[in-house]
Order: C-alpha cells, then sequence, then structure tokens
C-alpha cells in the first residue's frame, strides 16, 4: 500500500481529497502545514484559510471522522523566506507579486515533498483542481479541471517535473457541487464551510499597511538582505512622487509606489474630468505613469522565470492559450524565446492592464505548456 500525505488546510476540497484517496486504497496520512508566524490565538483565528488556527482544528476533526493519522508540520521558515519577503520585495520594487505561486512551488509542494519522502510517502496530494497527467513524450502537465469555474492550474504553473511525478490531484475530476455532495454524504464537519478567498497573511486586504508593519518588524534582518531596494537609506516604494501622464506632465502627488497597481483607477485621487488609470510604475525615477483606459490596454508582453512543463524547452514559435491574471479567461496568442530565459508574447488582440510581477501562463488545449513572470508589456 502506497502512502500518501494529504495537505489538509481544514477546507473541503482537501478533505474530500484525502477521503477520495483512501477509497483508493492509498494509506493516507493527513498534514496541515504551520506557516502563520507568532501571532496571537485571537490574531490566528480572525486570519482564517490555510493560516488560521481554525484550519488545524477543522483538519483535526476531518481525520477523526476518516480514521486518519494527522499532524501539523511547522513551515514557518520557509513561508517567511519564499513567500512573505518576496511579496514584500516585489511590492517595493514596483511589481505585483503571486504569493500564492510562490506558496506552492516552494512550501507546500517543495519543502512538504521533502518531508513527506522523508518519513516514507511516495506522494503528496491537494485538493487543487487541476488534474496531473503524463504526456507520451513522457513529462508531466497539468491539465484543466473538470470544474472551469474552479480551475486553479494558472497557480500551479511553476511546478517542476519531480514535484508533478509525485503528487497526486484528485478533486480536478470532479465539479464543485459534486464534492459538498461527497463531504455531506461521509458526513466531513467542514461540507458547509465557505472558500477562502483573501491572501491568508493580509486577511484586510490592506497590502500596503502590511509591507509597512513587515518592514519594521524585520527591519535588522531585512538590511542584510539584498534582494530588498533600499534608495537613500529607505525602502524604495514608500517614498511619496509625482503622477505623470504620458506627455510627461506632472499632474499630482502618489504616496508611494506600494499603494499602486497597473489598471488601477481607485484610490488616484486625481481630478481629471475622466476616469484615469494606472498605466506604468516606475521605480527609478518613483513616478506612476497615468493614462486613459485605452492606454492601458497592450499587445505584448515579455517574460522571464520560465518554467516549461509539457516541453522541455521552445523552439521557434508557439501558438498558444496565455492567461495573465487568475482570472483572466485566456487570450490567443504566440510565443517565442527572445534570450534563454526571456519569452516574448504577442496577443492577437490587445489585452487589459499588463502587470510585472504576475504570472503569464501558456495553454495548448487544456492543458499547460509553461509559463513565467511578467517583466514587462513593452519592447
Amino acid at each position: 500500500m502506497e502512502k500518501v500525505v494529504v495537505g489538509m488546510s481544514g477546507g473541503v476540497d482537501s478533505s474530500v481529497a484525502a477521503y477520495l484517496l483512501k477509497e483508493q486504497g492509498y494509506e493516507v496520512i493527513g498534514v496541515t502545514m504551520q506557516i502563520w508566524q507568532d501571532e496571537d490565538v485571537c490574531t490566528m483565528e480572525e486570519n482564517g484559510g490555510c493560516c488560521g488556527l481554525s484550519a488545524v482544528e477543522d483538519a483535526r476533526r476531518v481525520a477523526a471522522v476518516l480514521d486518519i493519522p494527522y499532524y501539523v508540520m511547522n513551515f514557518k521558515q520557509e513561508f517567511k523566506a519564499n513567500v512573505m519577503d518576496y511579496f514584500a520585495c516585489e511590492y517595493l520594487q514596483a511589481r505585483t507579486p503571486n504569493p500564492c505561486i510562490a506558496c506552492n512551488r516552494y512550501v507546500k509542494w517543495e519543502s512538504l515533498l521533502k518531508r513527506s519522502m522523508g518519513i516514507g510517502a511516495s506522494f503528496i496530494a491537494t485538493g487543487h483542481y487541476a488534474r496531473i497527467i503524463r504526456l507520451p513524450n513522457g513529462r508531466y502537465t497539468i491539465r484543466k479541471s473538470v470544474t472551469q469555474a474552479k480551475d486553479q492550474t494558472y497557480a500551479l504553473y511553476n511546478l517542476t517535473q519531480h514535484q508533478l511525478a509525485h503528487t497526486l490531484m484528485p478533486v480536478g475530476e470532479y465539479e464543485k457541487d459534486r464534492i459538498r455532495e461527497i463531504a455531506k454524504e461521509q458526513m466531513l464537519p467542514v461540507a458547509n464551510k465557505p472558500d477562502s478567498q483573501e491572501i491568508c497573511f493580509v486577511p484586510d486586504h490592506d497590502y500596503a499597511g502590511f509591507i509597512k508593519d513587515y518592514l519594521k518588524e524585520n527591519e535588522d534582518r531585512i538590511k542584510k538582505n539584498p534582494s530588498f531596494p533600499v534608495k537613500d537609506g529607505v525602502p524604495a516604494g514608500l517614498t511619496p512622487g509625482n503622477f505623470v501622464n504620458t506627455a510627461g506632465e506632472i499632474i499630482g502627488r502618489h504616496k508611494g509606489l506600494i499603494h499602486y497597481t497597473i489598471g488601477q483607477r481607485k484610490g488616484l485621487n486625481l481630478a481629471m474630468g475622466q476616469p484615469m488609470f494606472v498605466l506604468e510604475l516606475k521605480p527609478d525615477t518613483n513616478e506612476v505613469i497615468i493614462g486613459s483606459g485605452k492606454e492601458v490596454f497592450s499587445d505584448r508582453l515579455y517574460a522571464n522565470h520560465l518554467n516549461f512543463m509539457a516541453i522541455e524547452d521552445l523552439d521557434g514559435e508557439m501558438a498558444v492559450e496565455a492567461k495573465i491574471r487568475y482570472s483572466h479567461k485566456g487570450a490567443r496568442a504566440i510565443i517565442k524565446k527572445t534570450a534563454g530565459d526571456e519569452i516574448q508574447c504577442i496577443f492577437e488582440e490587445p489585452q487589459r492592464a499588463i502587470t510585472p510581477g504576475q504570472a503569464v501562463v501558456f495553454y495548448k488545449e487544456d492543458i499547460i505548456i509553461g509559463g513565467g513572470t511578467i517583466i514587462s508589456k513593452k519592447e
């Protein structure tokens, strides 16, 4: 009997994943990853999601119903270094990060898989709405889930071949409604628990406030970390600067680059007589470039930090469907390499708010070809 460690967040999806794998004959071990930091009990209870104390309580109750072993593993250091540090650093450099993608690659997979294999497990498993397949060329990739509305493949594009070979995702074969029905049929105590939507360590959505507090709390360590940009002794992104239009004219003052992202309209406090949007963030000059709704569209992007799944590498051009954010439906495009770790993506039709720091994921039909991190929308 093969052993599988199921990452249990205390939600219905991972709980049903554990049940399905036990029914398939695996020796199932439930694990909740302790990634919250040194908050007090009240704060942990409020956080909810996969970071909150309630995740442990709910997962433990589910494990008891399923009659499987259950443990809490400490991944606080891995989460802080690979997710929270990254999140703050990206905003300080005027990019909009994907903390869930970083968490998936470096914590939920890299760290959990290593520990799980260390205790004799052959696989780890999650409740993600995605499907892992092996192609005729021998490579593993991820296929979109049966539930298109809940599909989570975008956030998983960065997994390695080794990680995919040792991962199970049973929930991807089911519609969301059926997953809740199974939970009710098995009398799992989380059958009606709502899905978590927010970034788990910023539950109030105040990203700028989080970054400021995080910098204060980690000042000594951050000063030694060269990845945190500092200008004139002050972390970049915090200093007020100018709003500038596309003609180069100063039209107002901004609060600091960490308060803005590409495509943003609300919170600019500019009286322009028409809706204006953030077109670009320029950390070198500390400027926020503002323009019309039409100007926020672009027909191309460049990306690096590439990870290919279905193919070993890209040779020549390829027609794909490209997603530029989690909620993006995807759009037809042509991709080609421009350097060893850089790719150009040209869309058939201009896309709105292409944002540096976000992931771009390339699909062929319903499987992931690969993806990378957007670095620019212009040549």
